[in-house]
């Protein structure tokens, strides 16, 4: 399957909300927490849509990069469950350390579930290394989050940049 990724607006927030809510169930963001990442100065996010039909939002991935910042946080990464395992989740990710190596970040960090080993193993592929544990912190699940991080070292284009 093929997508365009493209930068995500506050327009996008029904589409992402719906994505959300079906991928983290206990644990979803609020729609005011995610207009307000939309509309953050310190954030980028992006979408896929399905080819063609540019409404069709199929995932989303955000970043935290303040300006002038040499570390970025993974904020949150989400695909459509009926497009998952489809190499989505992987452009996503590539389409959020171009935007780092755009704005001269040199360390993403990020925290996933330690219960998701798929995630672990797209981290892992990627080059992002373990670094630490937080116990406890995705909740109400009592999940730990094991943190990653990933020295960038090529610069690249950011999305929608010629």
């Amino acid at each position: 399957m093929t997508w365009k990724l493209r930068r995500a607006s506050v327009a996008d927030l029904h589409h992402i909300m719906e994505i959300e809510r079906s991928v983290f169930v206990t644990d979803a963001w609020s729609e005011p927490t995610m207009r307000a990442e939309l509309e953050s100065d310190n954030t980028v996010y992006v979408v896929a849509t399905a080819l063609g039909a540019p409404d069709v939002v199929q995932g989303y991935a955000g970043l935290m990069v303040p300006p002038g910042a040499t570390e970025a946080d993974v904020q949150t990464i989400a695909v459509a469950p009926d497009v998952r395992r489809m190499g989505l989740g992987r452009a996503l990710m590539h389409a959020l350390l171009r935007e780092a190596r755009s704005a001269g970040v040199r360390d993403v960090f990020l925290e996933v579930r330690a219960d998701n080993t798929g995630a672990q193993a797209l981290y892992d592929d990627l080059g992002f290394v373990g670094i630490g544990v937080r116990p406890g912190y995705y909740q109400p699940d009592d999940v730990d989050a094991i943190v990653m991080k990933l020295e960038l070292t090529r610069p690249a284009t950011a999305v929608g940049a010629s």
